[in-house]
């Protein structure tokens, strides 16, 4: 293997896992506040041409969890997800899943993954990921405040012999 095939490689690792994480943050974002933002860029860029590939589709998918966060993994249950795949005139695929039953919001999010990999990144960045992020990071900020309110330190008083 080359090195510019190593290279490649991993800037393409890089890519991935940099997709995850916008999609990830695009999926748990509240609907109405993600809808909000994306209709504010669409006011102000327009929509973008798209064709839809596929769905809006709701369907349901299986959750695993594991016993104490680490122990073995089990099936918890099933949530429902709509997912959706669009097409920009560019030629660019863009995917979009979320939780619940809203066509909107994951189309939305296959347009924003679309337009953010077709070259638009820095204007998405600005005006759609990075309030999406604040918010993300206000809330898990709050619910680490509520958890930290009911942790209980237990101590342990030392007896000493009369």
């Amino acid at each position: 293997m080359s090195n510019n095939a190593v290279s490649q490689g991993s800037h393409q690792g890089t890519e991935t896992e940099e997709r995850k994480a916008r999609l990830s943050l695009l999926a748990r974002a509240p609907h109405d506040t993600l809808l909000q933002l994306w209709n504010a860029w669409c006011a102000a860029q327009g929509m973008p041409r798209h064709d839809v590939v596929r769905g809006p589709q709701i369907g349901t998918v299986m959750v695993r969890g594991r016993a104490g966060g680490t122990g073995a993994a089990f099936n918890l249950g099933e949530i429902t997800v709509t997912r959706c795949t669009v097409r920009l005139g560019c030629g660019t695929v863009g995917h979009g899943h979320v939780q619940g039953r809203n066509a909107d919001a994951a189309r939305a999010t296959a347009l924003i993954d679309a337009l953010f990999e077709g070259g638009d990144a820095s204007g998405i960045e600005e005006t759609i990921l990075a309030p999406l992020r604040e918010t993300s990071q206000a809330w898990a900020a709050e619910r680490a405040a509520r958890a930290a309110a009911t942790k209980v330190e237990f101590f342990t008083l030392v007896r000493g012999e009369a």
